[in-house]
């Protein structure tokens, strides 16, 4: 089994934007798609791609809130 310190490490996600998350986790997944590592390697991206995934997702959620929160309160804003 290789050593824990062998393996990549990742940017932490505080310090990633959405689209560099999402730049990620497309390498993430053309790394696994290869299948060119063994099981622990995989197992270390595909952990990683599920963690980039409910950033990105979670995001996007918030973006989301945002725009209908815009839309609701121009709603409610009477027109000039």
């Amino acid at each position: 089994m290789s050593d824990q310190n062998d393996q990549q490490t990742f940017r932490p996600l505080e310090e990633l934007s959405y689209e560099a998350a999402r730049d990620e986790l497309i390498e993430v997944v053309k790394i696994l798609e290869l299948g060119q590592m063994s099981l622990d390697e995989s197992l270390h991206y595909w952990e990683r791609g599920e963690t980039l995934a409910a950033y990105c997702e979670r995001y996007l959620d918030g973006a989301s809130q945002r725009v209908e929160d815009a839309l609701a309160k121009r709603a409610v804003t009477p027109s000039e």
